[in-house]
């Protein structure tokens, strides 16, 4: 049903329409009659939800902030769920991928040629040269954040640290073209294309999502795109950036044992780093790293 300018807003924010979503609505319908494809109500967050996903976005860093100085050579990657298990509920939060689809661990822990979803394990000690990515999401009072980071231990192949380097860099170009009113393909378009430049392969299956009101949203965010494709960016969605960078073939195969972790076909080294972004007015806000 069509709402009155001074009707209760769609959102629930309870302020008139006019003063609330009416703009915002307007311009993505004229981008729709334009051909693009619009994002739906559901994945633009109302004043409350964008609170919740904030503060839950800020556990999550303080959860990667506190298991860093952890992450050393020697230590098994067991350990290290436990710790952000431990430290997620002393401050009353949950470990969101814990129990997610029968997900047996608290967190993804990826060493090397695994390109994400490493379940930790007693047996898996990090070693010199490794590098390891950290992949966190936290429930709380309902809300969801989410982010990883990489880590690089003792003496770390050049090309190597080049990679985890360069995939990071490759995070904030696509940062920087997740402009409000661009598009999702406007992002992959930009990290693809200096990635390639670098002479490195994006992961083309696995992608960045919509978070916040659940662990995984619409949209799915390719880090392989075409300018002025796929949904275009309003403010008030939330999504991660989780760019998926090879050393060598964009290959990836799923380990067929445990169900999860997915390896680079090739045996080559990968790196990712996530953020979780709220999309205002002017800019796309990190709100978790």
């Amino acid at each position: 049903m069509k709402l009155g300018r001074n009707d209760p807003c769609w959102c629930g924010s309870g302020k008139k329409y006019k003063s609330c979503h009416l703009n915002l609505d307007s311009r993505l319908e004229e981008m729709k009659i334009r051909g693009y494809r619009i994002p739906t109500r559901a994945m633009l967050r109302t004043p409350e939800q964008i609170a919740g996903i904030r503060e839950a976005s800020r556990i999550n860093t303080m959860v990667l902030d506190y298991i860093t100085p952890f992450v050393k050579i020697g230590v098994s990657t067991g350990e290290l769920d436990r710790l952000i298990l431990e430290y997620t509920t002393s401050v009353h939060a949950e470990p969101a991928c814990l129990g997610y689809k029968g997900y047996p661990k608290s967190v993804c822990i990826s060493i090397n040629d695994v390109v994400c979803h490493g379940i930790p394990s007693e047996d898996t000690i990090l070693k010199d040269g490794d590098i390891v990515n950290i992949d966190c999401t936290t429930l709380y009072q309902g809300y969801y954040g989410d982010s990883s980071r990489m880590f690089m231990l003792g003496n770390v192949d050049p090309v190597w640290k080049k990679l985890v380097e360069d995939t990071k860099h490759a995070l904030d170009i696509g940062v920087e073209a997740c402009k409000p009113w661009a598009t999702i393909g406007d992002i992959g378009y930009a990290i693809n294309q200096y990635a390639v430049k670098q002479g490195y392969s994006v992961v083309r299956e696995i992608g960045g999502h919509g978070v916040g009101l659940a662990i995984h949203e619409d949209p799915y965010v390719c880090h392989i795109g075409t300018p002025g494709t796929d949904y275009v960016i309003a403010p008030g969605m939330t999504f991660t950036i989780e760019p998926m960078i090879n050393l060598g073939a964009p290959d990836v195969y799923q380990d067929a044992d445990d169900g999860w972790t997915i390896r680079t076909q090739d045996g080559s080294p990968s790196a990712q780093w996530e953020y979780t972004l709220l999309i205002t007015e002017e800019k796309a806000e990190i709100l978790a790293r």
